[in-house]
């Protein structure tokens, strides 16, 4: 029944909603109007000026753009940030999967957006890349408490614009980190909850000093326990900003932003078997005697260091120059047990009764060392109703990978033993031009970005000696154009429609084959078909695309020549969905807004490929068009916004009733029934209640609560088949997510 209430909830008002480095331990704002790059908004309480640094709104999708996105201002953000990871606080925006390994969206967690997966998800700061070249994805937990430095956020949906960093296929989120006080203050922000998380952050500016000088600095310290046993958070993340304004058409910023995380291993997840008696149930680090390892960690230490310099030339003329260095290093400690000398390079143990001995367990670190840096560019013009933008950007990755034995319990490994390392190199070059003209009431966009690719790789943990060498050249053109009906203030409406293509180079791990067998480029053609309605107490939304890959990377089970699972191209497939959005301003008290997707999401032809044990061979299945996996042909999310109670001048009261429901989702590409993610619904309370309360400028109290119907739901998950004896045998893995649970907060501005 809840369900049925969400979705008619949904499709009636259809809307958008809208530490430091210590080391390791052993929707919808205006197009910006200021040529600055500082965007006035208005406030009931003042005007709030927002550094918009010109790489952002380079790289960004204008107001008209024929595209599909999502805006997030600082107030939507610092409302719901009560210490979880950043891909938590965009859960309701459109086509969002969000998914914690913990249980409570503390520590690794992930996005998808219309079915598509983090590491096909660009994300920049400040138009800076963030996405990890290898592997492309973005590790939030590494970023600790980000939410309280950013100002803004864009999610485009689909190939969207060109911007720096991996090739943005199929979502970018545009993230600004740059925005300073306009007064010196204080706010510190302190919450608690469940599972004993606890959230401590401390930010100050100086507001702007004479000399044209400021300076910000923010410390954020994150624990929690966790739901799933031995899943523990420890994140502690600095972040320093200075700005110097010489005269009115020059500004240089510098940040600096670095961020250790230790965190309990839990992406083994939960048998299926287990679900219904051990939903916290965790194996990792099991030892002999049925104890845990105490050290079952990842310790990762990563920084962020950015220097821009912007310059107005004229009225009309803007240009943008940043260099960036991200320094990374970690671990990943974990025991192992029965572990064959020959995997480490090692002779057997003779023992001292002369028997040979081929296994010991032991304890080893899995290690990454890497330095990403490079610089990016933009030149604006924009006058009348012209605008134009050349920009780009170059980067060079460098990572030594490599791995260490420091215990092992029958001995004969060395002290501090390295058992294998290599390195790979990539660099990334891109350039575009961008092109937006008015003519009457139409639009016209056009985009042609130049991504030139090249990744050498010295060599793999299990295979030393392959050595994949590529170099790719992709062209990435984008055209569309809006149709203005109506451009009042209380009635916009708009048509747009817009094809774009995209272009994204394999993963590190689809490289370990043999060079006859390098897997290929993907390839993606995306239509994009849109209405927008704005009126002054409701508006709506419809959104259609259709999204075509050409050799997409998929899972099919298959070991390859060097003994390897990896991903394999398969010529055909395709997303195709609608996205509504909306909302209305009910009463004086109570807003209602949400949205709805609902799509197909389908590969052509797909086989599998499944362990045979009884041949020592591998079995092909075929299974014709089946759905890609992780791609729920249903998602929604509804918010009923409550101000039940008006107060005199200097307090407030709000209260908010959210509900997601995300439909069902295969594990693998097969299809299979007995290989899904149950759909689910859960429910959430927010109240804010905010006073002035001297000596504080304010200070606001909230309370969330979470799952408060209590669902048992899993968000994640992964299957794994084989045939032994003659039978199939399937095994299920989830990441159950935390029942009710409880986060409260209070925030101290100065």
């Amino acid at each position: 029944m809840l369900k049925k209430l969400l979705f008619l909830s949904a499709t009636a008002v259809l809307a958008a909603s809208a530490a430091f480095a210590q080391g390791i331990p052993v929707d919808s704002t205006a197009d910006d109007p200021d040529p600055t790059g500082s965007a006035v908004i208005d406030t009931p309480k003042k005007k709030v000026r927002e550094l918009q640094p010109v790489e952002v709104r380079a790289l960004r999708a204008s107001q008209n753009a024929p595209f599909a996105k999502t805006d997030l201002t600082k107030a939507d953000i610092s409302k719901i940030n009560l210490g979880q990871d950043l891909p938590m606080l965009l859960q309701y925006t459109p086509s969002a999967v969000v998914n914690s390994d913990a249980g409570t969206g503390i520590g690794y967690t992930g996005i998808h957006i219309r079915g598509v997966d983090a590491s096909r998800i660009n994300v920049t700061f400040n138009g800076m890349p963030v996405n990890d070249p290898e592997e492309q994805a973005t590790f939030f937990v590494d970023i600790p408490d980000i939410a309280s430095s950013t100002s803004s956020i864009q999610i485009q949906r689909g190939v969207g614009t060109s911007t720096n960093g991996a090739g943005a296929f199929g979502g970018t989120i545009s993230i600004n980190n740059l925005q300073q006080m306009d007064t010196a203050g204080v706010v510190f922000s302190t919450s608690a909850g469940s599972y004993n998380t606890f959230k401590n952050t401390v930010a100050a500016g100086t507001g702007r000093l004479k000399g044209r000088w400021q300076f910000d600095v923010r410390f954020s310290d994150i624990t929690s326990d966790g739901y799933i046993q031995r899943a523990s958070t420890s994140l502690k993340s600095m972040q320093f900003t200075a700005g110097w304004t010489p005269n009115n058409k020059t500004s240089f910023h510098f940040l600096f932003m670095p961020g250790v995380e230790k965190t309990g291993q839990a992406w083994d997840g939960v048998p299926a078997d287990s679900l219904a008696t051990n939903r916290t149930y965790n194996d990792l680090g099991l030892k002999p005697n049925g104890t845990y390892y105490g050290n079952q960690t990842d310790n990762y230490m990563q920084n962020y260091y950015q220097l821009f310099g912007d310059h107005k030339f004229s009225s009309a003329l803007t240009f943008h120059a940043g260099l960036f260095l991200t320094r990374g290093k970690g671990y990943y400690e974990e025991y192992k047990q029965g572990e064959s000398y020959s995997t480490y390079g090692l002779p057997d143990l003779i023992s001292a009764k002369g028997d040979t001995v081929s296994q010991t367990d032991l304890i080893r670190r899995l290690w990454l060392d890497n330095y990403y840096y490079g610089g990016v560019f933009s030149l604006l013009y924009s006058k009348n109703k012209t605008k134009l933008t050349l920009g780009g950007g170059w980067s060079q990755f460098e990572n030594e990978h490599y791995g260490t034995v420091i215990w092992a319990q029958n001995g004969g490994v060395p002290d501090n033993y390295e058992w294998y390392r290599h390195d790979a190199q990539k660099n990334d070059l891109n350039i575009y031009l961008k092109a937006e003209q008015t003519i009457g009431k139409f639009i016209f966009f056009g985009d042609m970005q130049y991504r030139n690719v090249a990744y050498y790789i010295n060599g793999f943990q299990d295979n030393p000696n392959l050595k994949p060498s590529v170099n790719y050249d992709f062209f990435n053109p984008k055209a569309g154009v809006s149709y203005l009906v109506k451009n009042d203030w209380n009635n916009r409406q708009r048509f747009y429609a817009s094809i774009a293509v995209g272009n994204r180079e394999p993963n590190h791990d689809d490289f370990e084959v043999d060079s006859a067998h390098l897997p290929k480029p993907e390839t993606l053609y995306d239509g994009e078909l849109g209405y927008e309605v704005v009126k002054s107490k409701w508006n709506a939304g419809v959104n259609l695309y259709y999204m075509n890959y050409h050799n997409q990377l998929v899972l099919t089970g298959q070991i390859n020549d060097v003994g390897a699972y990896t991903q394999t191209n398969v010529a055909s497939s395709y997303r195709a969905g609608i996205e509504l959005q909306g909302g209305v301003i009910a009463t004086k008290w109570l807003n209602l807004y949400g949205n709805a997707t609902f799509s197909q999401n389908k590969i052509s032809s797909f086989t599998e490929y499944i362990d045979n044990y009884d041949s020592a061979n591998q079995t092909k299945v075929y299974h014709g068009t089946t759905d890609i996996s992780f791609s729920p042909n249903v998602i929604g999310a509804f918010t009923a916004a409550f101000t039940p109670v008006h107060f005199k001048k200097g307090k407030s009261l709000e209260l908010d009733f959210t509900a997601k429901y995300v439909g069902k989702q295969y594990l693998d590409n097969t299809s299979d029934e007995n290989r899904t993610i149950k759909n689910y619904t859960y429910c959430n309370v927010l109240v804010r209640y905010g006073m002035k309360l001297r000596p504080f400028k304010e200070v606001i109290a909230t309370l969330a609560l979470n799952n408060i119907f209590g669902a048992f739901y899993e968000n994640n998950g992964y299957t794994y088949s084989y045939i032994s004896g003659g039978a199939l045998t399937t095994q299920n893995a989830y990441f159950p997510q935390a029942g009710f649970n409880v986060l409260g907060g209070l925030t101290f501005r100065w």
